[in-house]
């Protein structure tokens, strides 16, 4: 027997689509998130769920409460899983930020993992706070499913390091679109194998095609230099 995380990210808000700084912002989900999460909640109806956590902020309650109502659950809220912060960034566009602060949007960019903007959060910090969540979801449940909805940066973040992935790399190498699903099995609390990625079949017949959105990399006419 092993333990199966479900990994979902909150569906679309108003400023999904739009290339600013918000992960700290707390705002509801858009018609079309809920849209997006009510059919990833009938996709799973039939799924053996034990529990559900999520991130306190708006937008991730209210998908799993979505989530939760074909289970009659009630989501439990952990701090440890809400997005991470860009600290005196937040509500600026990426032009804005690189115009203001050029050498700390340099710097975050080259490393992300280790640097942080002012009043902001490193991807390190991050997973200093959402590691620990997750290993007590797997022992609590042992042998389980359990529905957990975090954010964009943050589960990137923790599926890097349970993979062992190099996690500089994680707002360049991995995406996760509103309201898609990941699988995750635990044999224990170390070894975790990837079952399902940034699946969003549920509401889009194909994947969603990789975009800038806060990223130079995928501006880039040529790949950058090694």
């Amino acid at each position: 027997m092993t333990t199966r995380l479900y990994l979902v990210r909150h569906g679309a808000t108003p400023l999904t689509a739009e290339d600013r700084f918000s992960g700290a912002a707390n705002v509801y989900l858009s018609d079309e998130g809920r849209l997006q999460v009510g059919q990833l909640a009938r996709r799973l109806a039939d799924d053996d769920i034990s529990a559900i956590y999520a991130s306190p902020l708006d937008r991730t309650m209210e998908t799993a409460d979505i989530l939760a109502k074909p289970h009659r659950l009630t989501p439990f809220p952990k701090d440890g899983l809400r997005e991470i912060s860009h600290g005196h960034w937040e509500g600026l566009s990426r032009r804005e930020v690189e115009e203001k602060y050029p050498d700390e949007y340099a710097a975050w960019e080259a490393d992300p993992f280790t640097f942080a903007p002012v009043e902001g959060e490193s991807g390190i910090s991050v997973l200093a706070r959402a590691l620990p969540v997750i290993r007590e979801i797997v022992v609590n449940h042992k042998d389980r499913n359990v529905l957990v909805v975090s954010h964009k940066a943050t589960l990137r973040l923790i599926i890097s390091s349970l993979l062992g992935f190099d996690a500089r790399g994680y707002r360049d190498r991995l995406d996760q679109a509103p309201a898609c699903l990941n699988i995750l099995d635990f044999k224990d609390t170390v070894r975790a194998r990837l079952m399902l990625f940034n699946d969003i079949s549920h509401y889009a017949d194909h994947p969603l095609r990789p975009h800038g959105h806060l990223s130079r990399w995928w501006d880039l006419t040529t790949p950058p230099e090694k």
